[in-house]
């Protein structure tokens, strides 16, 4: 596994398999590895034992492990290291897949959930940059949204998954089991179209950096992002499943997420154009806090379905619209300003679950965590009018 392919095989690849390859990478190491969690939180509640609060607090040991990915991602500048962490990222994240599923002790969740986020960091950054990296060098367009497809559809799939191994009334181990099982699916064409080491980096001369201050108001605004990404992707079956009407429902609004979230970033691409980035982002945020609020005001099936909708279709385009928008305005070092974001992002996703597991465990009821998490994405869109203005 950490032989680097070789160099002449760059030319035997095709782009359509170069991006395929990163599509199933990025189902399987997030879809898989982190998603899966989402449907098969409420009977990891009933049937092992998991309460609500420890069931954040794996939430957020995952994005510890994130966030510990994207300081290796942004410290190693290796090309061999860095395809090779990818590479090793893919079996790795049926592993700890399977791991969930073989005990009820926390502390082999933990392990599980924390790697699963390493694995999730491969393939987010370090395959979008290899990715990328290969359609440069081989002169195509360097579309990168049709690589983060591969996180709505890891979203269906898991949806998916979920409720076809609930219908045939396998338990929550069963579960997980399966999931890893479907994961070698992915995992066969994530390794065979691979992006081969690229050639040694070649530090970019001083180009115009952004002020510090417009940096620090990205930063914070992408934390404000993270906050809201999380609940929803922590949150979002639970809190349909705990409205007593809506028992057995999760599911559909996890999968609600996923279809929104597939073509999503086609579509703020182009709302961007005629916008700007952050006129788009604007529009996102906004768009985000009405579906978080959705199932708290209005209640019922239609309500919740609709909000998980919204947040399938705003989350992926905030992601893809922020980073691009950085790396845009940091030509001399543009993988340095994103990594700088993730952390951001990454600080929110490990405080926001354990936060809000502990709030549903006192009040029990998610509305104090969502009008929090709406307060947030709020204070997210005041970031970025700041950040319009410091651009004028």
């Amino acid at each position: 596994m950490s032989i680097p392919m070789p160099i002449e095989r760059e030319s035997r690849l095709q782009a359509w398999q170069v991006l395929l390859g990163g599509i199933c990478a990025l189902v399987l190491t997030i879809g898989l590895a982190r998603f899966a969690y989402t449907p098969l939180l409420p009977q990891m509640h009933t049937q092992a034992g998991l309460g609500v609060a420890d069931g954040g607090m794996l939430a957020a040991i995952n994005y510890a492990g994130y966030m510990s990915g994207a300081l290796l991602a942004a410290w190693i500048e290796s090309p061999i290291w860095r395809q090779r962490l990818y590479s090793w990222g893919l079996p790795l994240a049926l592993v700890i897949t399977a791991l969930m599923g073989l005990s009820t002790q926390f502390g082999v969740w933990a392990l599980s959930r924390y790697v699963g986020g390493l694995c999730g960091a491969a393939g987010m950054l370090l395959g979008s940059g290899l990715v990328q990296g290969w359609l440069m060098r081989s002169g195509r367009r360097p579309e990168l949204g049709l690589y983060f497809v591969g996180l709505g559809l890891g979203i269906v799939v898991s949806a998916l998954g979920a409720m076809g191994m609930t219908g045939l009334n396998l338990g929550w181990a069963a579960q997980w089991q399966g999931f890893a099982l479907l994961g070698l699916a992915f995992l066969i064409p994530a390794w065979a179209w691979r992006p081969p080491v690229p050639p040694p980096v070649v530090k970019a001369a001083n180009g115009a950096a952004p002020s510090r201050r417009w940096m620090a108001l990205m930063v914070a605004a992408y934390f404000c992002a993270g906050w809201g990404f999380v609940i929803n992707a922590t949150f979002t079956v639970a809190i349909v499943e705990k409205q007593p009407l809506l028992a057995g429902q999760g599911p559909w609004a996890w999968l609600l997420v996923g279809l929104a979230a597939t073509p999503a970033v086609f579509v703020w691409d182009r709302i961007a154009r005629r916008t700007g980035d952050v006129g788009a982002l604007l529009i996102a945020f906004g768009v985000q806090i009405v579906g978080v609020l959705l199932p708290m005001l209005a209640g019922g099936l239609i309500a919740s379905l609709l909000g998980a909708l919204l947040y399938g279709a705003t989350f992926i385009g905030i992601v893809s619209l922020t980073l691009a928008l950085v790396g845009r305005r940091s030509p001399a070092n543009p993988g340095k300003a994103m990594a700088r974001l993730t952390l951001s992002y990454g600080v929110a996703q490990v405080s926001a679950p354990a936060l809000t597991g502990r709030m549903v465990e006192a009040s029990g009821s998610f509305d104090a965590a969502l009008w929090l998490t709406a307060a947030v994405l709020a204070a997210g869109m005041l970031a970025l009018v700041g950040v319009l203005r410091e651009s004028r």
